[in-house]
Formats: structure tokens, C-alpha cells, sequence
């Protein structure tokens, strides 16, 4: 129903929502009330992860399905080489065409936590370039894909320039446009985009960002994802980390003000994530919309 590389061709900015497959049922049923009132929010597109190995891998084709049809808005569908044969691989990628799901976020992923030592072998990727270039092998342009960014660079490569470097390798492989990890001082991401001009890469870099509403929770995600926290993210939400609504409050605007500022800027849009909350991913977008 809705490809990517369409939208941005009458779009010089999107707004996209990031969501997660639940663990219940009660969640799943939740999420698809969730769904709906953010379909409300008319966003240009939304994506959902996928669990590392596989592990939610007929949740999230059900979710993207349902986006897709029920609220004709357009799906991205999480992709990790983790676990995966490449004759798996090229299964899954058919069933995800045959929902009529169009957009792939092609990402590396971790393994599971019951396997945490796997290592890919011969007939696995290694890296989500040569998943990319497996795609575009064997689907042409069925598919628009997205790739991982990551304006601090990622975890596992500290070094600024060669992390910008396989990003290049990403999107020579045939990636539309990147996604970034969530950050919350702009200029990583404006010297990110200049480290990326520096080396010919010009696909749109879509800033990720998470609304900040629980103080401790963010500590605990960023440590475990690289992101660092600022000083002044730490000095207003630190003495008011107890009280809920203050933190939501100041979260909101927090949030309000980097994506303006983001998009005075020249940033192409917002990708949330959300959280599997409407709140507060509606009043930002309302905000900035």
C-alpha cells in the first residue's frame, strides 16, 4: 500500500512512530487500540521492531499487516540477520511481500538472550549490508529500506569516521535512507550529517527521538545502548525524577523544543519512538505539526 521512497518523493519531511510487538496477548490487544488512535495522528508512516532471533517475527508481520490494511498507512517491517539462514531469510522477505508490505528496516540485530554466544556462519550474514544487498539481489526495488544510524556512533565502533564509513557501505549496498539511534543534543546529529556529506552519502538521516517521561528508565536504555545524556537532560529531570507528572511535563517540552529546533534546521522529519504510548507522541506532534 505504502512505499517509503514514494512518500519522500512528495515529502520533504515525514513523521513516523516506532513500535514494539507485545509480549501478551492482553498487550498485543492493547496495542492495536493504541494503533488506532495513532493512526489519528496521521503519520506518514510507522514501524515496528522485531525481536532479536526472530523471536517476534509473526507479531510483527501481523502488526505491520494490520497498519497497513486497516488504516492504510504505511508499514515498516524490522529485519535483524541474527539466528537467520539465508534461505530463511529469503522466505520471510516473501511472506512480508505477500501481506503487501513494502519497507524494510534491515538491521544487524543482538542474539537472543538464551543463545547469547551465536555467531553467524557461512550461510548467515554478518553484517546488515550484506542483508541489504541480499535484498535488492533477490527483490529488485520491491522494497524501500531503511538502515540504522548512529550519531554518536554505534556501541561496538567508537571511532566517529569509520562508523560514518559503514553507514556509506550500507547505503552503497542499496539502502534508501538511515533512521538514527536517539540522541538528545543536536549537534551530534548535525555533525553526523556533516561526517556523512564529507563522504558523498546524501539519503535522507531521519533523527530518532525519545520522549524523556521516566528519568531512571532512560539511564538505564541509554547505558545499555551507547546514547550519552547530556548535562542539562540531567539537571532538569534529575530533582524531579519522583514526581511523574512533572517529568512528563518537562519531557514534553524538552521534546518539543529539540524537534523544532531539528527541523528549523533542516532535519527531514521525526522518527519517535513511542513507546507503545499515544502519549506523549500526540501532543509533541501537534506541537510541531
Amino acid at each position: 500500500m505504502g512505499n517509503i521512497r514514494d512518500i519522500f518523493k512528495t515529502k520533504d519531511k515525514t513523521f513516523s512512530i516506532e513500535l514494539f510487538p507485545p509480549k501478551t496477548e492482553k498487550g498485543y490487544s492493547n496495542l492495536m487500540g493504541t494503533i488506532a488512535k495513532m493512526a489519528a495522528l496521521k503519520p506518514d508512516f510507522i514501524s515496528c521492531t522485531y525481536g532479536a532471533g526472530g523471536s517476534s517475527r509473526g507479531k510483527t508481520l501481523d502488526i505491520v499487516e494490520h497498519i497497513e490494511k486497516e488504516h492504510n498507512i504505511a508499514a515498516m517491517h524490522h529485519l535483524t540477520c541474527v539466528m537467520h539462514s539465508k534461505d530463511e531469510m529469503e522466505s520471510i522477505l516473501s511472506d512480508i511481500k505477500s501481506r503487501g508490505v513494502d519497507n524494510i528496516l534491515a538491521l544487524r540485530g543482538d542474539p537472543p538472550q538464551d543463545n547469547p554466544d551465536w555467531m553467524p556462519g557461512e550461510n548467515n550474514f554478518k553484517y546488515s549490508s550484506e542483508l541489504i544487498a541480499f535484498i535488492r539481489e533477490k527483490f529488485g526495488d520491491d522494497f524501500t529500506i531503511g538502515v540504522a544510524g548512529f550519531p554518536e556512533g554505534h556501541i561496538l565502533c567508537p571511532d566517529l569516521n569509520q562508523d560514518a564509513q559503514y553507514l556509506k557501505g550500507k547505503v552503497q549496498s542499496g539502502a534508501d535512507f538511515v533512521i538514527t539511534q536517539l540522541f538528545f543534543d543536536n549537534r551530534d546529529y548535525f555533525e553526523y550529517m556533516g561526517r556523512l556529506k564529507n563522504i558523498d552519502v546524501t539519503v535522507r538521516i531521519i533523527p530518532g527521538i525519545l520522549p524523556i517521561t521516566d528519568y531512571q528508565a532512560l539511564l538505564r536504555f541509554t547505558k545499555l545502548c551507547g546514547a550519552s545524556v547530556p548535562d542539562k537532560v540531567h539537571k532538569i529531570f534529575e530533582p524531579i525524577q519522583d514526581d511523574k507528572e512533572a517529568t512528563l511535563k518537562a519531557g514534553i517540552a524538552f521534546c518539543i523544543e529539540q524537534c523544532e529546533r531539528l527541523l528549523a534546521a533542516g532535519a527531514p522529519g521525526i522518527h519517535f519512538y513511542a513507546l507503545n504510548k499515544i502519549h506523549p507522541v500526540d501532543e509533541i506532534l501537534s506541537a510541531i505539526c
